[in-house]
């Protein structure tokens, strides 16, 4: 028998009316979206149901709806009995993997994620920061390009290693410029600048990681149930005080996602259910190994065919 991971979604994967269905249909899933709306003081199943995108669109709105919705998939999913041997997930979506894995409280992690993307938006001002996605490029060869713009013209790094040939890199929007126009250079087929409030997961971002540890160090951590796989270190970790530790500096370190896959089939795992909005993950992972399965766990329907 495989193992299974369940692997939770991070920025990006948001969309106007996500989870509605299943609100509308699990008791267990709804009182989720009612929990986030007490826990936060103001209702963010509105904003996610009804929109609009814009407004969704913000850091500070986007972090907590994508949890909400990965936490409501969960609950619903629990009612088919389907559990997991690891949890993992994108950026935001680890602390979707830490409630998976009884690390954090819903309640805890919603008011978390939207004081996050509250210190990610405020940590560089409006302009000043930048990411792209370079596709095509080695991750080292493009990591040697970032170091060579960051000497001669602003800070760029790797941001996100998402799979072979998608890398987002971050940082001044000087540096990201010259990345656009050099990727060739680190042999890249295209470089696409994001949508995005800021330089995430540069050193950039160090500011808003010492605000979300001093907010870290009043919330109870507990161990992990299962192991959750780090996103700075692409390794699983089960201990409270390390989890704390590596969520401070996942705001200003890569996102090790392709090596996350890579440790997680290594360990066994031939089956990844993707808990939350949208298919990016299912995309990532079939890009690393084909020869895995994917569920994507994202709606009413997709839930009642899992559960068949």
């Amino acid at each position: 028998m495989g193992k299974t991971a369940f692997v939770f979604p991070g920025q990006g994967a948001q969309a106007v009316g996500m989870g509605k269905d299943v609100y509308e249909t699990v008791q267990s899933a709804k009182a989720v979206f009612d929990q986030a709306d007490a826990a936060l003081g103001f209702k963010l199943s509105d904003l996610i149901f009804e929109g609009p995108d814009d407004a969704l669109k913000q850091t500070a709105n986007t972090q907590p709806a994508l949890l909400t919705v990965s936490a409501a998939l969960l609950e619903a999913l629990k009612e088919s009995g389907l559990t997991a041997d690891y949890a993992a997930g994108h950026s935001l979506g680890e602390y979707s993997a830490l409630v998976a894995a009884g690390a954090l409280s819903f309640t805890d992690a919603v008011r978390i994620v939207r004081a996050r993307g509250e210190f990610m938006e405020q940590a560089v001002p409006g302009g000043q920061g930048a990411m792209a996605a370079v596709l095509g490029a080695e991750r080292d060869a493009l990591s040697a390009l970032c170091a060579s713009v960051s000497a001669e013209t602003g800070a760029v790094e790797l941001a996100n290693v998402n799979c072979p040939g998608q890398i987002v890199v971050s940082g001044t929007a000087a540096g990201v410029a010259a990345v656009v126009e050099r990727g060739k250079e680190a042999g890249a087929k295209r470089v696409i600048p994001l949508e995005v409030s800021g330089p995430f997961h540069s050193s950039l971002m160090k500011p808003a990681a010492e605000k979300l540890a001093a907010v870290l160090e009043n919330v109870t951590f507990s161990d992990a149930a299962v192991p959750v796989v780090a996103n700075v270190t692409a390794q699983p970790v089960t201990a409270k005080d390390e989890i704390r530790r590596l969520l401070v500096e996942q705001v200003y370190s890569p996102v090790q996602w392709e090596d996350t896959v890579r440790w997680l089939i290594a360990q066994g795992v031939d089956t990844f259910v993707e808990i939350g909005s949208g298919t990016v993950l299912a995309g990532l992972i079939k890009k690393t190994d084909k020869s895995v399965r994917v569920i994507s766990v994202n709606s009413a329907a997709a839930l009642a065919a899992l559960t068949e």
